[in-house]
């Protein structure tokens, strides 16, 4: 039998694959082999949607909130819909016996391809093979392929391919499963179906057009309907292919001109060849891979692992004015409802920051066209300045449901939203360290300074005085450990903050010397008067932080006072396990962390702390810390590479990496875990290749397992592509640059003036570095 796609199976370190048919991880898969193109994401279904399936269809940044606690990324009618039937006899995985079941996600090319052979209830054969993929070329386009051989007899076929609108969003701890949307139109024009849906609030309306061809013997036949029946002989090969757009707009009464805009692009995509289409898109996915890929010489399965992890940033990389950021769960499915976290700006942001700065740039914008309702977030709460919400959708109100389940299966109250008043400092750290990489000052004069600004001025107001201590204090608040609620001067926190009014106030004393048009627009825009801007550099001087003499940061007030608990005991990945005897809601009583948080502090800080306080924290904390987050593991190996515990390092490294891979928090059915994937960048690219900016200027100074032979690939540093190839001993380096100014770079911890445009090889001096036997 012909296999009609085998050209797109051929690099085993570009593939995920399944080789059999396993209902108990259908669901798994579907997120797994999640396809997107920035504006349009589709789990990875079987076009029959067996039963159990979730089909997902997204438009980032479409959300709606009826019938719900709070907005929820809306799971749009299923265009991947193509069902055969014969003589009542489903082509199914689950309707008929699979003899042999293949798909492949190609991650280098972008495409999903499928091998499945059936067998009927008579015994008789149908060989099915598919390609599919949303184009990157054209965001509004999707595009698919079948070819169905029936292999021992002819048969009727009866095709049902139409724009399946049963789909819902699922269901939540007090909601059932419940509909975002509500159908205006469909009918059949210009051999071609089309639905006009809107959502139920009515702020959106989303256009969707499809249609389909087939060859037989040859002809190409455009079909009249979605609905047909066909006789197909033995052995004859029926080859589909079917084309659809969606296209969202804001919601008006008369949808007509909506219709013929999306009519327009996915006419012209429908009469274009599948192999143009194809090849669009695969030259659009060849460009992305040549700026993003991470190449690591000598290891195989984790090589293909990490293209797992890009490849799924990658399908969220979209520049839309800031209409969009990217979810907890990317768009491959529901977890925690689309909803945009920290987890964009600290875990997400820096991969997109080195590699395709516009989605960066685009993700900041985000955050920019909700400052008015950061704003009004602050003044409601008592505030000046402007306070981001913990989770944000469309309009970037605080959409953080009342209650949720805890990781042990618990139904617990949500406090993050009142508590975790950490994240608008984290957006301002990640505005400057925009600036700091890219040196986009265009984008400061517009947005960056005005929401630095305005989170020095909430911080400002959000401190309070202790007379007796002579300190300002933030009490009541949430760091990233959640185990610990209700805190008095979190160090992550206070730092943070302490951090923002710093900087915000350096910058608004450059401005006032360097570019006096701006400081005088900015200081008019916001009335921020210089006695104001002043103080934030004596409030900040005093923020509380407890150091104690051997270095250890206290994680907040008394943390130390908290029950030590012994981790004896630790899972199949290395990762500790809580004692039975302990309840998750028992754990604010211990010294148990559940992820990163003084920790973070010390890397994202990194200028700011001594090597022997990042290793006296780094051995005190990683003995109570249980990674009962994706958010864990990466940061954690970056601190231990630090601290050269590289065993170990490499061990929480790979523990991140397979996180969606191997399914490691049971739940990647919700979707794949978005801060994870930029995490695990991190840990390759800033831990074990020792990436760094310190002092605003880049470093390399590489740490790598002694099985990687070399790790290959570049970053762009303020408009300069740096192209690099590293071994523990040897820097290989070509800033490539437009401009004849020297590119200032940090090897082996050595500032060197780089000829832009020169290949430089640098070796490390002998004694510098100790070999690792510890992998």
């Amino acid at each position: 039998m012909k296999d009609f796609y085998s050209q797109y199976a051929g690099d085993e370190l570009w593939f995920i694959k399944e080789t059999e048919w396993v209902r108990t991880l259908q669901n798994i898969r579907e997120s797994q082999f999640a396809q997107g193109n920035g504006y349009l994401g589709t789990r990875g279904i079987l076009e029959e949607i067996p039963y159990d399936a979730i089909p997902g269809t997204y438009i980032t940044g479409l959300y709606d909130k009826m019938g719900s606690q709070v907005d929820e990324l809306v799971n749009l009618p299923n265009p991947i819909n193509f069902r055969f039937t014969i003589k009542g006899e489903k082509l199914d995985v689950i309707a008929m016996d699979t003899i042999w079941h293949k798909r492949i996600l190609n991650m280098k090319k972008a495409v999903l391809v499928r091998h499945t052979l059936y067998k009927d209830a008579k015994g008789r054969q149908y060989d099915y093979q598919s390609l599919r993929f949303l184009s990157f070329h054209n965001k509004n386009i999707g595009v698919m392929q079948i070819a169905l051989t029936p292999l021992d007899a002819g048969c009727v076929l009866d095709i049902n391919t139409g724009i399946d609108t049963s789909v819902s969003n699922m269901g939540g701890i007090s909601e059932g499963r419940k509909r975002h949307f509500r159908v205006r139109e469909l009918g059949q024009s210009h051999n071609a179906g089309y639905l006009v849906i809107d959502t139920l609030e009515k702020k959106h309306t989303v256009v969707f057009w499809a249609g389909f061809s087939y060859e037989l013997n040859g002809r190409k036949i455009f079909a009249k309907d979605n609905v047909f029946r066909l006789r197909v002989k033995k052995n004859q090969t029926l080859i589909f292919t079917k084309i659809f757009c969606m296209k969202h707009f804001p919601y008006q009464e008369n949808h007509s001109s909506y219709k013929n805009d999306a009519f327009k692009i996915f006419y012209k995509a429908f009469r274009t060849k599948f192999s143009i289409l194809l090849d669009a898109h695969m030259g659009a996915w060849q460009k992305l891979w040549k700026r993003s890929d991470v190449v690591i010489a000598g290891t195989a399965n984790l090589q293909q692992n990490l293209r797992f992890n890009i490849y799924h940033m990658l399908i969220c990389a979209h520049c839309d004015e800031g209409l969009s950021s990217i979810g907890a769960r990317s768009l491959s499915g529901e977890g925690y409802r689309g909803h945009i976290f920290w987890d964009a700006e600290i875990f997400l942001m820096p991969f997109y920051l080195f590699n395709l700065p516009r989605v960066a740039k685009n993700m900041l914008l985000y955050r920019y066209k909700r400052l008015n309702k950061a704003r009004e977030l602050a003044k409601k709460e008592g505030f000046k300045g402007a306070k981001f919400p913990w989770e944000s959708a469309g309009v970037g109100t605080d959409e953080t449901p009342a209650w949720a389940k805890d990781f042990d299966g618990t139904i617990i109250k949500i406090h993050t939203h009142q508590q975790e008043h950490h994240i608008t400092a984290d957006i301002a750290y990640a505005i400057y360290k925009y600036y700091v990489v890219t040196g986009d000052e265009k984008f400061m004069q517009r947005c960056g300074y005005e929401m630095i600004f305005e989170a020095a001025r909430f911080w400002a107001s959000r401190v309070q005085y202790n007379r007796k201590k002579k300190k300002y204090e933030i009490n009541q608040v949430m760091g990233p450990d959640e185990f610990h609620r209700d805190v008095n001067n979190n160090a992550f926190t206070n730092m943070m903050a302490k951090w923002n009014l710093i900087t915000a106030h350096r910058l608004f004393c450059t401005l006032k010397v360097k570019q006096s048009s701006v400081y005088k627009r900015l200081k008019g825009k916001l009335d921020l008067k210089e006695k104001e801007v002043a103080s934030w550099k004596r409030t900040a001087s005093a923020i509380a932080i407890t150091i104690k003499k051997n270095k250890v940061i206290e994680q907040f007030d008394h943390f130390c006072r908290l029950k030590s608990v012994r981790l004896d005991r630790t899972d199949e990945n290395g990762i500790p396990l809580i004692p039975a005897s302990l309840k998750a809601k028992g754990l604010g009583k211990t010294q148990l962390v559940k992820q990163a948080d003084v920790l973070m502090l010390l890397y994202l800080l990194d200028d700011v702390f001594s090597l022997r306080t990042k290793i006296a924290n780094y051995n005190f904390y990683i003995q109570r810390t249980v990674h009962k987050s994706s958010l864990s593991p990466s940061i954690h190996a970056i601190s231990a590479i630090e601290a050269g515990d590289l065993h170990r390092a490499y061990n929480l490294f790979n523990v991140s990496l397979r996180t969606d891979v191997s399914n490691l928090h049971g739940n990647t059915p919700e979707g794949i875990h978005a801060a994870s994937l930029g995490g695990t960048w991190q840990a390759a690219v800033f831990g074990f290749a020792g990436i760094k900016v310190k002092k605003e200027k880049l470093f390399i100074n590489p740490r790598m397992p002694r099985t990687w032979n070399t790790m290959i690939f570049s970053l762009l540093w303020r408009q300069n592509l740096v192209k690099l190839e590293l071994t523990n001993h040897t820097i290989a380096i070509k800033a490539i640059s437009s401009q004849k100014k020297p590119v200032e770079i940090g090897v082996f911890d050595r500032i060197m003036a780089l000829k832009p445009n020169k290949r430089y090889v640098f070796e490390r001096k002998v004694g510098r570095y100790k070999e690792g036997y510890h992998y």
